[in-house]
Parts: structure tokens; C-alpha cells; sequence
């Protein structure tokens, strides 16, 4: 799995108020709140490629029942405080459908305006089980698994395959990292694992060492870390400068193209939990191709997973119209063929299936694919 280049925001902001000039009655919008600033900019950037090659790929055989798709690129910071405001920027622009946020904290606060406001809205990024349990919507939809599901797929590696005979888990406090954190500590005890720390850590802290100190008297064979990728870059290079040669784990969160800036040649053996590498899957060479075409990088983790949200909305609205009351009654109740592999949504929106995977980096700030 590569990284995909940032494409620098004032760019797409201008294009994004160019299509909107340009609309008129037959295009249908399609929000796309992302983080377009910020240290989380990365997701976006794979959100935004995965969901203009899909959009870009409907409009040249005709768009969706005879209407071009227009997509309206908002940014959120991967911020909660901007996530109300985003979210109204998609209402405000008369959008009835969102391929929406990457991160959690963002998208636990929007889900509410999208229900509110009746848009059919489908993350592709944000994996924490209070997006949906919260307020169980029947608007809102995931392309991507659940903290409860990515949790125990790394506890069962570690279980099974690391055989660690003492875990220490730390977390950044926020609803991703600490919901991960917690969904990995419940697996691992399930599984007999002995958990000798749970602890969270500050967010913006530039000087881990009472924590790192903590770690070396607790002797751990793995650390586990839930978060993004600053705080683990910090945390990876300070604990090899004192000399903590531990192995760490972490979520999709942490696989950031600048968590190697951050961290330096201490990222070499690093674990991640992802999506599974769609680029790899056997069917999805004709949508390769549209990536090439339109000279966007398929890789990345939340690439093909805001691709396939294109595709369920676009099957949907083919099927019954563009009314979201509709498009929502017809998503609960039918599977779908995409580029991640088959979509079906229990009650709640959420996947009953996802595929997750293990990676690992190397010094040079590579990831590979090793389970399964």
C-alpha cells in the first residue's frame, strides 16, 4: 500500500466553487466534508481520490439517471468543533447525499444534522461504534468496519500470532483512540491476555518520557496504541532514544505517510491494522484503470472505501430516485457489488462484514500487507 500525494486545499476549494457556479437543475450534489487542513489532511486526500474517480467515472457515461453529479469538497479540520459546520455547509448547498467525514470525533456530532435534515450520508473513515450506536440513524451509513471489529481482528493476531506474555495499551483520550484502545483491551482479556497497563496520554505533548519511563519498569513484549499518527511518531522516537526497543501496534489512525517524518527510522517493524488492500482484488481492474485515467492514486486506506460509497449511493438513487427517504429504505434492505467486495448494512447502517488487515512498515516508511 503507497501514499498519496496532497493536492493543496485552495486548490480544490476553487474548483469546488466552480462547479457550484456552474450547476443547474439536472446534477445532483454530493457532499464531501473532509479534513482538507490540518495533520489528518491525508485521509481526506484519499477520501477526495477514491470519491471524484468514481464521481468523475459516472459523469462520462452520463452520471446518475441522466443527471451529472456535482461534488461539493468541504473541509473539516478532522475536527469536532468544525463538525456541525460542515455538516450545514452540505445542507446549506441544497445536497441531499455525503460521501462524509474520515475521523470519529468528527462524525460523531454531524450524524445528528444529517438525520435532522434527512441527507444520506455514508463515511467511509470513521470507524468508532458511537457514530451509530449513539442515536441508531436511518440516514447514515459506514463503507468501513467498526472499532468492534477492527479491535478484535487485532487482538486475535496478537493472541494467536505475537503470543505477548504482558500487554501495556495507551490511547490519545479521543473518541477514536480511546474506543479502539478499549475495544482491543476488552479482546485481548477475552482471550487470556495478561493487560498490565492501560493508560491515555495527552494529545499535542511533546515529551512522552514519564510515560515511556513507566513503560520500561513494566517490561512489555507489545504496546498497543490508539490514536493518530503525531502522538505514536513522538512516542516511537523517544522510546528508541531511551532505549525501549518494545514492538507497537497500532490502528488505521496511525498510518499516516508523515508518521515516518515524525518518527524516523524507529518506525521499521511497526504493526498496523487497515482496511485490507482493495487494489489487490480481483475484479476491481477496470476501476484501477479509472484511477490511472484520471491520474489519482487508488492507494491509500480510505481510497476504495470512499469509492464504494459512490457506488452504493449512485446503485441506490438508480433503483428508486433521488428522494433520501427512499435511497435510505433501499440501502437497508439490499446488498450491494462493490470495489471493497459485498456491501450489506444491519439496522444501524454499519457493515455486517468488513476486511481488515495486518501491515507492517518498514525503516524507509513502506507498508506491507503480512496478514492475511
Amino acid at each position: 500500500m503507497k501514499f498519496t500525494l496532497r493536492i493543496t486545499p485552495c486548490i480544490l476549494a476553487f474548483g469546488a466553487l466552480a462547479l457550484a457556479a456552474g450547476a443547474h437543475a439536472d446534477t445532483l450534489k454530493i457532499g464531501i466534508p473532509q479534513p482538507m487542513t490540518g495533520p489528518n489532511t491525508q485521509y481526506g486526500d484519499q477520501i477526495q481520490a477514491g470519491a471524484l474517480t468514481a464521481i468523475d467515472a459516472l459523469n462520462e457515461t452520463g452520471g446518475i439517471k441522466g443527471m451529472k453529479i456535482e461534488p461539493l469538497l468541504i473541509d473539516d479540520g478532522c475536527e469536532p468543533k468544525q463538525a456541525v459546520p460542515a455538516a450545514n455547509r452540505v445542507v446549506n448547498a441544497g445536497a441531499k447525499f455525503a460521501v462524509a467525514h474520515a475521523c470519529s470525533g468528527t462524525t460523531v456530532p454531524a450524524v445528528n444534522v444529517y438525520e435532522q435534515e434527512g441527507i444520506v450520508a455514508i463515511t467511509p473513515g470513521a470507524t468508532s461504534p458511537l457514530v451509530t450506536d449513539t442515536i441508531k440513524p436511518h440516514f447514515f451509513f459506514r463503507t468501513i468496519g467498526r472499532d468492534d471489529q477492527q479491535g478484535p481482528f487485532a487482538a486475535e493476531y496478537i493472541a494467536k500470532q505475537l503470543k505477548p506474555k504482558k500487554v501495556a495499551i495507551l490511547h490519545d483520550k479521543q473518541t477514536y483512540g480511546n474506543g479502539v484502545a478499549t475495544q482491543v483491551q476488552k479482546a485481548l482479556e477475552k482471550d487470556g491476555v495478561n493487560i498490565a497497563m492501560f493508560e491515555g496520554i495527552n494529545v499535542g505533548d511533546s515529551d512522552y518520557s514519564a510515560v515511556i519511563s513507566k513503560l520500561k519498569a513494566l517490561g512489555p513484549d507489545l504496546i498497543y496504541f490508539g490514536g493518530y499518527h503525531p502522538e505514536l511518531g513522538l512516542l516511537l522516537r523517544q522510546a528508541r532514544e531511551q532505549g525501549l526497543e518494545t514492538q507497537f501496534m497500532g490502528p488505521e489512525g496511525v498510518a499516516n505517510k508523515d508518521l515516518a517524518a515524525i518518527a524516523g527510522p524507529a518506525v521499521d517493524k511497526l504493526l498496523v491494522t487497515l482496511p485490507a488492500d482493495f487494489t489487490k482484488r480481483k475484479g476491481n481492474e477496470q476501476i484501477l484503470e479509472q484511477f490511472k485515467k484520471y491520474q489519482r492514486s487508488p492507494d491509500g486506506a480510505f481510497t476504495m472505501t470512499a469509492y464504494a460509497a459512490v457506488q452504493v449511493l449512485a446503485d441506490s438513487i438508480n433503483a428508486v430516485g433521488a428522494d433520501p427517504a427512499k435511497v435510505a429504505d433501499y440501502m437497508h434492505g439490499h446488498s450491494f457489488d462493490t470495489a471493497i467486495g459485498k456491501v450489506d448494512y444491519d439496522a444501524k447502517g454499519d457493515l455486517k462484514h468488513f476486511e481488515f488487515a495486518v501491515f507492517r512498515w518498514d525503516a524507509n516508511g513502506n507498508l506491507t500487507q503480512i496478514q492475511p
